[in-house]
């Protein structure tokens, strides 16, 4: 009998404080380093998306997190993974770049500002529609 096929899950945070969005600059590997992106990372074994997220935070951003509404359903990356993204409030600490080269918090016209990855260019558009779209008023 063939073994189920473990799901590859990224998690992502689409942290918004004072009507800003957090993006992090990638720092590794090498063909990702530059590019912007949601901080999160992958799921472990064992471990549910809400637990990862609140890890992901944790050890990158050295901040506590609360996640809300889901954006979308799952967003397609390379290597047959998929993203799974919540927008998300700090509860504790302030972020810091642990493993990123930078973050930038980006007002609703500043989304484009940055050189977001291609994979997190959609959920970007849909984070912008959830928040600062007509229905969000």
């Amino acid at each position: 009998m063939e073994k189920p096929a473990m799901e590859k899950v990224v998690v992502g945070a689409a942290i918004v404080e004072n009507g800003r969005l957090l993006a992090a600059q990638r720092a590794e590997p090498p063909e990702l380093r530059g590019g912007w992106e949601f901080p999160g990372g992958k799921v472990d074994p064992g471990e549910s998306d809400h637990e990862a997220l609140i890890r992901e935070c944790v050890e990158e951003l050295g901040i506590e997190i609360v996640a809300g509404r889901r954006v979308g359903e799952e967003w397609p990356l390379p290597n047959g993974y998929v993203m799974r993204v919540w927008l998300a409030g700090i509860v504790r600490g302030v972020p810091y770049p642990h493993e990123h080269l930078a973050l930038r918090w980006l007002e609703s016209h500043e989304l484009y500002d940055v050189s977001w990855l291609p994979a997190d260019l959609p959920i970007v558009a849909a984070v912008e529609k959830l928040l600062w779209g007509p229905a969000a008023d």
